[in-house]
C-alpha cells in the first residue's frame, strides 16, 4: 500500500507541487499536428492543471499560450487566428506565438503597454506529427526525448489520443501490471485470440524488477513446458511513459504517454509502431474503426463524443465513462471476463471506475504488484530528491535514456533474461526486433 501523504505527493501535479515540478522538467506530448491547422481556430488544452490554447500561425509556427487574454480575461479560444497571431475578439489585442503583444487597437499608438504586456506562453516543438510542450524552468529547454515511436517514419506508426477520468498514476500503473492482461481481457469461453497468448498458459508468473537510469524494467517469467520460459519485459520510463512488448501474429511495439491534464484527468496518448517497416494496414484499420463494435487498445474514431470548443481536448472525450459503466452490458459479461466492449475500456474501467483518485492506503499488494511497487518507489525517491536537494533526474538532460524497448522472448528455463535480452531492449530507429516475437 501507499501512505496517504505519499499518494498525495504523486498525484498532485499543479504549479508549485513537487510532482508538478518534476513533470515540468520534461517535454510533454500534448496534441497531434493535425489538431492545429494554419490560421485555424485555437484549440483548448489543459496540462498539469494549467488552462491554455494551442494554435498554428500563418507561418506554420505553433503557439501554446494562456487561455485568458491579459487585458480583461476574455477567452482566447474565440480569438481570430490571422496574419501571424491571435487577435482577441473582445478588444482586438493581438499576440504572437511567443506571447508578445503586437497590436492594441483602442490604445494610443505609442502606449508603453505594448512592450510590457505578455500572454503567458510555453515553447513547443513538432516532430513526426506530434506536438510537444515544455513548461519547465530552463530558459534553454533540453532536447526532445529519443522516443523511438516518434522518430521512425510516420508510415510506421499509429498514434491515438483519449481522455481518462482518473489521475495519471492510476492509468499508468495498469500498463506495467503484466499479471492482469490474460485475465481481464480474456473470454469466459476461452474462444478468443487473447486466450491463445503465451501468457495465458501460465497465470502465476514470477516477477523480476530491475531499476535503470531511465526507469524500470518489469519482467514476468512464465513457464513454457519443462525447459523454456516466456519472458515479457514491460518498461516504465520517467516520468509517465510505459512500453509494452509485441505479442501477436502482426508484431508491433506499443505503449503510452500518460500525460496529466490535471489531478483527476489524464491524456492517454497511445502509440503502436514497427521499427523498420510500414505499419500493418489491417491493424491500423482495426485501431481506427474497431472490430464489430469492439474497441482495441486504441480509441477508435467511433468512441468519442464531441464537446464544445471551450472544453479542453474537446475532440478526445470518450462516450464511454464512469457515468455509463464504460459500456458494460450483461450479455457481454456472458462472453467476456469483463463485460465492456473492448480492451482499453476494460483497462479504463478498472483504473478509474471507482474514484478519480483512489486511496492507495486501502490496497493489499502481492508479489504480482512488484513492478507497480518499484515504480512508485522510484517516483517518490526522484521527486523527493528534486524537491529537497535539487537533484535533476538523469533522463531530463540525456535523451538517449529513452532509447528503450519492451520485449517478449523465449529463453531456456531460469536463464538470465537481462543477459539474453539486453541488446533487444536497446532501441535504435532502423533496427529490427532481432528475435521472433
Amino acid at each position: 500500500m501507499l501512505k496517504t501523504e505519499d499518494n498525495e505527493m504523486l498525484v498532485r501535479v499543479g504549479p508549485k507541487t513537487p510532482m508538478g515540478d518534476l513533470m515540468r522538467m520534461y517535454w510533454l506530448p500534448f496534441l497531434l499536428s493535425g489538431d492545429v491547422p494554419v490560421d485555424g481556430q485555437p484549440y483548448r488544452v489543459r496540462l498539469l492543471g494549467e488552462d491554455l490554447v494551442a494554435f498554428r500561425d500563418s507561418n506554420g509556427r505553433i503557439g501554446l499560450v494562456d487561455q485568458a487574454c491579459p487585458h480583461r480575461g476574455a477567452p482566447m479560444v474565440f480569438a481570430r487566428n490571422e496574419e501571424g497571431g491571435l487577435r482577441c475578439v473582445y478588444h482586438g489585442w493581438k499576440f504572437n506565438v511567443d506571447g508578445h503583444c503586437q497590436e492594441m487597437p483602442a490604445e494610443p499608438e505609442n502606449t508603453p503597454m505594448l512592450n510590457r504586456v505578455r500572454l503567458k506562453s510555453y515553447p513547443v516543438r513538432e516532430r513526426n506529427g506530434v506536438l510537444w510542450a515544455y513548461m519547465g524552468p530552463d530558459e534553454n529547454p533540453p532536447e526532445l526525448p529519443s522516443m523511438e515511436w516518434n522518430m521512425v517514419s510516420q508510415e510506421n506508426v499509429h498514434v491515438s489520443m483519449r481522455i481518462q477520468d482518473c489521475n495519471w498514476l492510476q492509468a499508468l500503473e495498469g500498463e506495467i501490471d503484466s499479471a492482469h492482461a490474460a485475465i481481464l481481457h480474456g473470454r469466459v469461453d476461452s474462444g478468443g485470440s487473447i486466450d491463445q497468448w503465451k501468457q495465458a498458459a501460465d497465470l502465476t508468473p514470477k516477477f523480476e524488477v530491475v531499476q535503470h537510469a531511465g526507469g524500470v524494467h518489469v519482467a514476468s517469467r512464465r513457464k513454457l513446458g519443462e525447459d523454456k520460459n516466456y519472458i515479457r519485459v514491460n518498461q516504465f520510463l520517467m516520468p509517465f511513459w510505459t512500453l509494452v512488448p509485441p505479442f501477436s501474429q502482426y508484431p508491433e511495439l506499443s505503449g503510452h504517454a500518460w500525460v496529466p491534464i490535471d489531478d483527476e484527468h489524464t491524456l492517454c496518448i497511445m502509440f503502436s509502431y514497427h521499427p523498420t517497416q510500414p505499419f500493418y494496414e489491417k491493424t491500423r484499420q482495426l485501431f481506427v474503426s474497431g472490430h464489430n463494435g469492439r474497441e482495441t487498445g486504441h480509441a477508435s474514431e467511433n468512441s468519442f463524443e464531441q464537446r464544445p470548443v471551450t472544453h479542453p481536448y474537446h475532440t478526445y472525450w470518450s462516450k464511454y465513462n464512469r457515468a455509463n459503466a464504460y459500456g458494460y452490458a450483461p450479455e457481454l459479461a456472458e462472453k467476456y471476463n469483463a463485460g465492456m466492449p473492448g480492451l482499453w475500456l476494460q483497462d479504463a474501467a478498472c483504473q478509474s471506475g471507482v474514484l478519480p483518485i483512489y486511496d492507495r492506503s486501502k490496497e493489499n499488494l502481492g508479489l504480482s504488484d512488484s513492478g507497480v511497487i518499484r515504480t512508485r518507489r522510484v517516483l517518490l525517491e526522484t521527486v523527493k530528491k528534486l524537491h529537497t536537494d535539487g537533484v535533476r533526474p538523469l533522463s531530463v538532460d540525456d535523451p538517449s535514456k529513452f532509447l528503450m524497448r519492451a520485449i517478449s522472448i523465449t529463453v531456456p528455463a531460469d536463464a538470465d533474461w537481462m543477459e539474453l535480452g539486453g541488446e533487444f531492449m536497446r532501441a535504435e530507429p532502423g533496427k529490427d526486433f532481432g528475435y521472433a516475437p
